[in-house]
């Protein structure tokens, strides 16, 4: 074996080594049983004299497994928020926890693009699939509740977690509550004294914008106020969206003394509304955001937000899917994760 400490150590190496079978390294490599325990032994003795690094291709040998996690998200709000770079980074918190979860098992994470609402769509995901064949997918918003995307991995037989999907069917649904959380921001504007609370929903598409805009409601209607129709605005997440539903709020006669957005984005492009209205926050507007990417905290002054837990649900999925891939059985959930309020100077005057 002189050759091989002269160049990368190969599963050929080991499998000449132990005097085996490739499909039989593969096997040990990757926990398998109907192996003897001589046979384990010799190989494993192998590996750690030749100091051998199993690849991923020679994992995949025995054929039961690709030891590939396949997490799809939507091209256009993610290559529209790579070209503006402005800060958004829930792309960076799922593959944070996708990607390291999936280390930990000996899996890789592959993050593909998908257009959500092409009609080829249903061809994007079957490409993906038969290139890579994943051992199980995870899909962000909107593709979680993607009604083609959904129906051709279960006719397919293939394991998929849904982040942020509120619909029932096939697919683990992994969450935070976010009525709960709209409810918990409002609440945190009305122990402040706000009566007028504005609110900037995101798109219908996505039915966790529906479950914000439910928790605000409850919030007002819980504290005996009205609901006022006026001050409820739909954006799509983007800065853009933000500016021209602020401006509608903040136009208004009798305007809002707080506003409550659906995304970073939108938060953000109140205050610059505010602040060309001659507003300051708090004292003019107080904001809130959902979210709590980086650029929040950096805002001045740094925005108090809903913190998603958004490396936490894809790390959950990545955990889950990898179980199930190796035989456990895995309760349907929905699994529900905490989100948390981080309260800073819009609201408050001072960073707490």
């Amino acid at each position: 074996m002189a050759r091989a400490s002269r160049q990368a150590v190969t599963i050929r190496h080991v499998a000449a080594e132990a005097g085996v079978s490739l499909q039989t390294v593969s096997r040990v490599m990757n926990n398998e049983p109907n192996v003897r325990d001589a046979v384990r032994e010799r190989v494993n003795e192998a590996v750690a004299k030749l100091g051998y690094v199993p690849s991923l291709a020679a994992r995949r040998l025995s054929g039961s497994r690709s030891y590939l996690i396949l997490a799809l998200n939507d091209r256009d709000r993610t290559i529209e928020g790579w070209r503006l770079g402005q800060g958004n980074d829930w792309v960076d918190q799922m593959l944070y926890g996708g990607m390291l979860k999936s280390a930990e098992h000996g899996y890789r994470m592959i993050f593909e693009l998908i257009d959500s609402h092409a009609a080829h769509v249903e061809r994007e995901v079957s490409a993906a699939l038969a290139a890579l064949r994943p051992d199980g997918v995870i899909l962000t918003p909107p593709h979680s509740d993607n009604p083609v995307i959904v129906a051709l991995l279960e006719a397919r037989g293939m394991p998929f977690a849904r982040i942020g999907s509120y619909e029932s069917g096939a697919g683990v649904a992994i969450r935070m509550d976010d009525a709960a959380a709209g409810r918990a921001a409002t609440e945190h504007l009305l122990a402040l004294g706000h009566r007028r609370i504005g609110f900037i929903a995101g798109p219908a598409e996505y039915t966790l914008s529906t479950e914000r805009a439910e928790g605000y409601r409850q919030a007002l209607l819980g504290a005996g106020i009205a609901l006022d129709p006026a001050l409820e605005e739909i954006g799509d997440f983007t800065f853009d969206s933000g500016v021209r539903a602020a401006e509608a709020l903040l136009a208004q006669a009798e305007r809002p003394t707080a506003i409550l957005a659906s995304s970073d984005q939108m938060a953000l492009a109140a205050a610059q509304v505010a602040r060309a209205r001659g507003l300051a926050l708090p004292e003019g507007l107080a904001v809130v955001s959902f979210d709590d990417t980086p650029v929040v905290r950096f805002s001045m002054p740094p925005l108090t937000a809903i913190t998603q837990p958004i490396a936490a649900m894809a790390s959950t999925a990545a955990d889950l899917l990898i179980r199930s891939a190796g035989g456990d059985v895995i309760e349907a959930g929905p699994y529900i994760l905490p989100f948390a309020l981080a309260v800073r100077g819009s609201t408050q005057g001072n960073d707490h």
